[in-house]
C-alpha cells in the first residue's frame, strides 16, 4: 500500500510581464508522503511559495497535474475547489492571516464550521487543539493580544482543525525568534509522526533543516536538488 498522499507532475505556472513570459514554477515533479516533513528552500523569487500555493489549490497551474489520494485536483471545478481544499489541506501562512475580530478559539473554529460541523462541536475541538498547543489560557484572546509565537500556534490549530491529509506552511518560522522557530518546526515534525499528515514547509531558515525528512532546493522555478 502506497504512503504517497500527494503527487504533482510537470507542474508549471507562468505569468505575463509585459511582452515577456515569466515561469514562476517550471515543470516541477514532487511527491509528499504520509507522516513525513518535506522542506523547500531557495532564494527569494525561486518559486517556493508559488509551488506551495499550486499544490494546495490556491492558484491554478498553467500546466501539469496534482493528485491527492488519487483525485486529480486540477480537474476539480472552480465551484467545487474550495470544499476540496477544506477537506484535504491545512494552511499556515507567514503572516498568520488570523481574523482580527475573532478570538483564538473562534479562529480555530472557522474551518470546521465551514465544513459543516456544529458550532458546539467545533468549539470543543478548537479548545482541545489550542490546549494541546499550550494556549488553554489564551482561548478568548483576540489576535492583537497574542505574541507572535501564540499567533502562529493559533494558525497551526486552525490548519489542523479538519484533520487534513496535507499541511502546507509558508515561512512558518519567519516571524519568530530562534527558539520559537525551532519549537514550531519540531511541532510540525511531531505532528507528522503522530497523525500521519504529510507536511510541506517553505523556508529560508537553515536552522530547521534537520527537522525535515526530505529537502528540496529550488532556483528559477525548478527543483535543483533533493536530499
Amino acid at each position: 500500500m502506497t504512503t504517497q498522499v500527494l503527487r504533482a507532475m510537470g507542474l508549471t505556472k507562468t505569468y505575463s510581464n509585459g511582452e515577456a513570459e515569466v515561469r514562476a514554477v517550471d515543470n516541477v515533479d514532487v511527491a509528499l508522503e504520509r507522516g513525513e516533513v518535506t522542506l523547500i528552500m531557495g532564494p527569494s523569487g525561486s518559486g517556493k511559495t508559488t509551488l506551495l500555493f499550486l499544490l494546495g489549490g490556491l492558484i491554478r497551474p498553467t500546466a501539469g497535474r496534482i493528485f491527492v489520494d488519487g483525485v486529480d485536483m486540477t480537474a476539480v471545478s472552480g465551484r467545487a475547489l474550495p470544499a476540496t481544499r477544506l477537506r484535504n489541506f491545512g494552511f499556515v501562512f507567514q503572516d498568520f492571516n488570523l481574523l482580527a475580530n475573532l478570538t483564538a478559539r473562534e479562529n480555530a473554529q472557522v474551518p470546521m464550521e465551514l465544513a459543516g460541523l456544529a458550532t458546539s462541536k467545533a468549539s470543543h475541538r478548537a479548545t482541545e487543539l489550542l490546549g494541546g498547543l499550550g494556549l488553554q489560557d489564551r482561548l478568548e484572546f483576540l489576535p492583537e493580544k497574542l505574541s507572535g509565537g501564540e499567533k502562529q500556534r493559533v494558525s497551526i490549530a486552525r490548519a489542523l482543525a479538519n484533520e487534513p491529509r496535507v499541511l502546507l506552511a509558508d515561512e512558518p518560522t519567519a516571524n519568530l525568534d530562534s527558539k520559537l522557530g525551532r519549537d514550531v518546526a519540531d511541532l510540525f515534525r511531531n505532528l507528522a509522526r503522530t497523525t500521519g499528515t504529510a507536511v510541506l514547509m517553505v523556508s529560508h531558515d537553515a536552522r530547521i533543516v534537520d527537522t525535515a525528512d526530505r529537502l528540496l532546493l529550488m532556483e528559477d522555478g525548478r527543483v535543483q536538488a533533493m536530499a
